[in-house]
């Protein structure tokens, strides 16, 4: 198991490629399974969640064509082609380590009419159950039982007739399932209270390209007038607007200024705002975001909320830098209940954190110094690199396998912009 090594101090400057987005790239590969047609993605982030869920298309009987091998590269072209389904089931052993996965239990169902996918994994930041993925399928015609640690769902004879549900609470991951099985209904299908995020924004206008007919894209309220046919396509993921956020954190907490090429500054308006309040400088146009931290770091009271507010995979991140700001600042995290696994191992660090169930109170320090910790989930692993960026000594962060998941090649971003970072083996 890899570990990092960060010798902190380095001022970061330059510039930084932005990756394709991992939480898009996963809602957009299941899409191969709506067609008979290859579904070519540009863009691919090359992480290790892609890896598995190509594994697991495979598992369907989906061929990858994988271009974009070099080294040097960031990003891949894949291309996908389901002409035939050889297996409605996802397994476990494929399926455990990551959440997404059950992403394809909707455009499977309304494919082959019935899917058989194993409970899923992920990062342990909370209780994030399937129930409302499970309902709104239920509400467009779908019979779902559990049994075995597995969601058995079938659809009647002739297809999913497809009907309304309103989400009592907002649910990405329930919404881009709901919107994909709808694709291919017979009727039309409205989903009331839908999630809003730019990656359903990214999924919608992939599966318009391929001929599906929704109404109200960016809306909360969607139209989805199923088709009998989707076709193939050639489709951009679309920038990890997560990844931008976490590399402008890195930047502004070593003082520095980073051009962040490719990062879409509409998409990630309440992290700039959350940036400015600290006192960041941020500048935008149509080929990426400018970051600057000129003056000192200012505290400031944040709360994460569904899109448009401030993303959830932001709060770990503008923690770390607002260990370094001037004052007390205040966090609540109103998404998930267990999102502060990474205060203790940012104590370490010499950071001063107290945590009253969802929120995280941050008095700022003058310093912090390197230290052995580890990371817990995927942003909190991002978390611990921005505090030891700026920290006195040298800090080794293990357990990166999280960071694999969701973080393109991340040493060689940041030794592009001046970090004294490297991954070595563990011993």
């Amino acid at each position: 198991m890899d570990k990092l090594l960060i010798r902190g101090g380095n001022r970061l400057s330059g510039t930084l490629p932005i990756s394709g987005a991992k939480n898009s790239a996963l809602t957009l590969i299941p899409c191969a399974l709506l067609t008979e047609e290859p579904l070519t993605l540009r863009n691919l982030p090359r992480l290790a969640d892609i890896d598995g869920f190509q594994h697991l298309m495979g598992q369907f009987g989906v061929s990858v064509a994988i271009r974009g091998k070099r080294p040097e590269e960031f990003g891949r072209v894949v291309t996908f082609e389901a002409s035939r389904l050889t297996s409605t089931v996802a397994p476990y052993d494929l399926v455990r380590k990551m959440r997404a996965s059950i992403l394809v239990l909707g455009p499977m169902l309304a494919r082959a009419g019935e899917a058989t996918v194993s409970l899923p994994g992920g990062c342990a930041i909370g209780n994030r159950p399937i129930d409302l993925h499970l309902k709104a399928l239920e509400a467009m015609g779908a019979e779902i039982e559990l049994a075995q640690g597995y969601v058995k769902a079938m659809a009647p004879d002739g297809g999913l007739p497809g009907g309304d549900f309103d989400f009592p609470v907002v649910s990405v991951g329930a919404t881009e399932n709901a919107v994909m099985a709808a694709a291919l209904a017979n009727g039309t299908t409205r989903l009331f209270n839908a999630a809003r995020e730019p990656e359903i924004v990214d999924l919608c206008n992939l599966l318009v390209a391929m001929g599906a007919e929704i109404e109200g894209i960016g809306t909360s309220d969607l139209a989805i007038h199923g088709v009998k046919k989707l076709n193939g396509a050639t489709y951009k993921v679309m920038a990890d607007r997560i990844e931008a956020g976490s590399y402008a954190c890195a930047a502004a907490i070593t003082g520095g200024e980073v051009r962040l090429e490719g990062a879409n500054a509409n998409e990630m308006q309440a992290t700039i705002h959350a940036l400015q309040q600290i006192g960041i400088e941020v500048e935008s146009d149509k080929a990426g975001i400018s970051v600057a931290a000129n003056d000192s770091l200012r505290a400031t009271n944040l709360s994460t909320a569904p899109y448009p507010g401030l993303a959830t995979d932001m709060q770990a991140q503008l923690m770390s830098l607002l260990c370094r700001a001037d004052g007390t600042s205040v966090l609540k995290e109103t998404i998930f209940e267990n999102r502060y696994m990474h205060v203790p191992e940012l104590n370490r660090m010499g950071a001063d954190i107290e945590t009253e169930g969802r929120t995280a109170i941050v008095k700022g320090v003058e310093r912090l110094t390197g230290a052995e910790v580890m990371a817990t989930d995927l942003r909190a692993s991002m978390s611990l690199i921005i505090a030891a960026l700026a920290a006195t000594g040298e800090t080794t962060v293990r357990r990166i396998y999280h960071l694999d998941r969701g973080y393109e090649r991340l040493e060689e971003k940041l030794q592009l912009v001046g970090a004294d970072i490297e991954r070595v083996g563990d011993d």
